[in-house]
């Protein structure tokens, strides 16, 4: 009889138009359904009935740690490719967030519909802090779907 465990959260892997990231930390999986209230002129009710409405999604923050050899291209493959392309036109594409088994094999995965970057952030310099530096993008995303 085979025992079945939850996943792990800490082995994860990122791709964006497709440039892979090794990256610590993902956070914004999340969906909300909003709640429309309504209530008609002639109902007799003395209250609202709720419908379901639009959803709505968070914006992804995606987290990594600074390295002498790749800090430029953190910033290089995700913000000069996403904000502005020749011509002006705005990037979107897919990103894809997998959460990686004990083989290192994709088995939850999430696509982020038409991504584009909203935030870039580099880390806070504090001369009298010992730190990991972490440079954070945050990514506006139209839908959130779990795929195969």
């Amino acid at each position: 009889m085979s025992v079945l465990y939850p996943f792990s959260k800490f082995s994860f892997a990122v791709d964006f138009g497709g440039a892979k990231f090794n990256c610590t930390e993902v956070s914004g999986l999340t969906f909300e359904n909003k709640m429309i209230e309504y209530r008609g002129g002639a109902d007799r009710e003395y209250h609202k009935s709720k419908q379901p409405g639009l959803f709505e999604y968070a914006n992804i923050t995606i987290k990594r740690g600074i390295f002498a050899d790749k800090s430029k291209e953190f910033y290089e493959q995700w913000a000069k490719t996403v904000y502005l392309q020749e011509g002006g036109a705005q990037f979107r594409g897919d990103l894809t967030i997998s959460l990686l088994d004990e083989n290192g094999d994709a088995s939850v995965n999430w696509k982020c519909t038409n991504a584009y970057l909203a935030k870039l952030s580099d880390t806070d310099l504090k001369a009298d802090g010992n730190e990991i530096a972490i440079q954070s993008a945050e990514f506006v995303i139209e839908k959130l779907t779990m795929i195969d």
